[in-house]
């Protein structure tokens, strides 16, 4: 029996196109899945940030901005995980998918763990900017200085001294202990600069 060309390739091309025909009709559906996730998803998670960021705005108000910005920011990335994970079970990776929670579990235990000051700072920083005794302007007394409070941020203060030097200091260290001289309109009425 010889060999035949023509008939070899005829035999290549029915079994590509009944490999290809078979991968589209098992495929399709779940691309389509896929497809439908990803824009649920995209729709569900902005109008949930959008509402979510009206709604802490008007808890917090303009002077509050930074937590409001870091809340809808940990909510966004925790929603587009949850779609990560979702569109690996559909894909048939479930298995992945469990290990990656698990995995981000456990990295982000370590992650709080070695970032522990810097989220004391951040707590301590909403807290400040909540309370309504520790304003921009006021003269304060705390643990590693004495100045005017020019700037209250996420993580940190910033205290205009006598001198004019400026004395940053970590929220942490502001919540535990500072007291209020004056405040402030007296505080600029009192500053000698």
């Amino acid at each position: 029996m010889a060999f035949d060309p023509g008939s070899f390739a005829s035999e290549v091309a029915d079994t590509t196109g009944d490999r290809l025909a078979t991968w589209v009709e098992t495929s399709v559906p779940t691309l389509v899945r896929v497809l439908i996730l990803l824009v649920l998803a995209y729709v569900g998670i902005k109008i949930t940030l959008f509402a979510l960021r009206r709604v802490l705005g008007r808890i917090y108000g303009e002077r509050e901005a930074l937590v409001v910005d870091l809340a809808v920011t940990i909510v966004g990335i925790f929603l587009w995980f949850s779609v990560a994970l979702s569109l690996l079970s559909i894909l048939g990776m479930g298995e992945i998918a469990a290990s990656m929670g698990t995995t981000t579990g456990f990295v982000a235990l370590g992650v709080a763990y070695a970032l522990s000051e810097m989220i004391e700072d951040t707590v301590a920083g909403i807290y400040l900017l909540r309370d309504p005794d520790f304003e921009v302007g006021d003269r304060v007394v705390t643990e590693k200085g004495e100045g005017v409070v020019r700037a209250i941020e996420l993580r940190k203060c910033r205290l205009e001294q006598a001198d004019g030097s400026m004395l940053v200091v970590a929220n942490g260290d502001v919540e535990k202990k500072w007291t209020r001289k004056e405040t402030g309109n007296a505080a600029e009425d009192a500053d000698p600069t």
